[in-house]
C-alpha cells in the first residue's frame, strides 16, 4: 500500500492522491487573463495523475501582479477565461485550485521569459508598487506604504477574487504569504516597520494575514483554504520557524484548512541550502506543533522520497514543481514505480501495463 496514494479529503473536496501540482508562474498572460497555453499546462498534470493542480500565482488586483504577464482574478473576464481550464483539469480526475496572491514591492517586474530581472517602470506598462513600508527589494523601484483605506482594499481584493475563484469552479484556494510577497512582507520584521495595528508585534503583522483568510473564507465557505508560508527568512531578525507554527494557528482558527510550508525569498541576503527535501523538515514541525494538515516542498522530485515523507508522517501531501515541468506524467510514473494501483487515462493504458 502506498501512502501517497491514498486520497485525502478537505471540506468536501477529496483528492485522488497526495502528490499535487505546486502553483508556477507561466508569464504569459495579457490583461491577467489566461489563455490556451494555461490550459493545456495544467490540463496535462491532470492528465497526468495529479491528485490537486494549483494554478500559478494568481493577481487580486492590477497592482497585485508579479509581472504585467500574470495571470488574475481581478474582472470577470479573467473569471470566464479560466472556466474553461478548470473544467479541464477536473474532467481528468484532478481537484482544481488557484494560488491568490499581492506581490507587494516584488510587484511590477520584468517577465524571467524576457531574460530582464528589474522594475517595469510605468511609462513601460508598469505601476508604481506598495508594500507594508517604503522599503525596495534589492534594486527594485521603491514602493509606497499602504494607508489605512488600502489595506481594507487588499482585504477586499482577496475576497472578491475568492468568490470569482469559485465561480470558476476552483475547489482550493491558496493564499500566498510566502516568497516575499505582500501577505509576507507584512508578517517579517525585516520588511514591516510599521508602528500602526500591522506592525511592531508578532500579532499586529499577522493581523492582514489573518483578516484575509478571514474574508476569503466568508466569500468562499465550501472551498479548502491553504496558506502558503515560508517557514523562515533565512535570515537574521527575520521571520523563522516558531513564527511559523503561531501563525499557522491563527489562520486555522480564521479558516485555514492546510499549510504549503515553504521558505525564503523576502530578501537577496537569505542563506539557504537546497538539496532533496530540503524543506520538509519544517513541514514536519509544523504538522508536529499544530496538529493541522500540512504539504511539503522543495525539490521532493523521486517517488521514494515523496511516499517516505507522507509515510513518514512528516507532511500529509507533497507539492512538486521543476519534475512536473520535466515530466508532466510525473504522477503515473510514480505510482508505477512505487507499485500503486492507480486509473490511467484509457488513451495510455497500453504504457500501464
Amino acid at each position: 500500500m502506498s501512502s501517497l496514494f491514498t486520497p485525502l479529503a478537505i471540506r468536501g473536496n477529496e483528492m485522488r492522491n497526495r502528490l499535487w501540482v505546486s502553483p508556477m508562474c507561466q508569464y504569459s498572460a495579457v490583461d491577467g487573463v489566461p489563455n490556451d497555453w494555461h490550459h493545456v499546462h495544467l490540463a496535462q498534470f491532470a492528465a497526468g495523475g495529479a491528485g490537486l493542480v494549483v494554478a500559478e500565482a494568481t493577481a487580486v488586483s492590477p497592482e497585485g501582479r508579479i509581472s504585467p504577464e500574470d495571470v488574475g482574478l481581478w474582472n470577470d473576464a479573467q473569471l470566464e477565461a479560466w472556466r474553461p481550464v478548470v473544467a479541464a483539469i477536473r474532467a481528468r480526475g484532478a481537484v482544481a485550485g488557484v494560488q491568490l496572491g499581492h506581490a507587494g514591492r516584488k510587484a511590477s517586474t520584468t517577465s524571467p521569459l524576457t531574460g530582464g530581472r528589474g522594475t517595469v517602470a510605468p511609462a513601460d506598462g508598469g505601476w508604481q508598487t506598495v508594500a507594508p513600508s517604503a522599503v525596495a527589494y534589492d534594486r527594485f523601484a521603491e514602493p509606497v506604504a499602504l494607508d489605512a483605506e488600502g489595506i481594507e482594499k487588499v482585504v477586499r481584493d482577496f475576497a472578491e477574487a475568492a468568490r470569482r475563484a469559485v465561480a470558476a469552479g476552483f475547489e482550493v484556494l491558496e493564499l500566498h504569504a510566502a516568497h516575499g510577497y505582500l501577505l509576507h512582507q507584512f508578517l517579517s520584521p525585516l520588511t514591516n516597520l510599521r508602528d500602526d495595528a500591522y506592525g511592531g508585534s508578532f500579532e499586529n503583522r499577522v493581523r492582514l494575514l489573518v483578516r484575509v483568510t478571514e474574508a476569503v473564507r466568508a466569500a468562499a465557505p465550501d472551498a479548502a483554504v491553504f496558506v502558503r508560508f515560508s517557514a523562515t527568512d533565512a535570515a537574521e531578525g527575520g521571520w523563522d520557524v516558531a513564527d511559523t507554527v503561531a501563525a499557522a494557528r491563527l489562520v486555522a482558527d480564521a479558516g485555514a484548512d492546510l499549510i504549503d510550508v515553504s521558505s525564503g525569498g523576502l530578501v537577496p541576503h537569505q542563506r539557504i541550502t537546497t538539496g532533496p527535501g530540503y524543506q520538509v523538515e519544517y513541514a514536519a514541525t509544523v504538522r508536529r506543533e499544530t496538529g493541522l494538515l500540512v504539504s511539503a516542498v522543495g525539490m521532493i522530485d523521486d517517488p521514494a522520497l515523496a511516499e517516505n515523507v507522507v509515510a513518514d508522517g512528516r507532511a500529509d501531501a507533497v507539492m512538486s514543481g521543476r519534475e512536473w515541468l520535466r515530466d508532466p506524467h510525473f504522477g503515473l510514473r510514480a505510482a508505477a514505480a512505487l507499485g500503486a494501483d492507480v486509473p490511467w487515462p484509457a488513451q495510455y493504458t497500453r504504457a500501464a501495463r
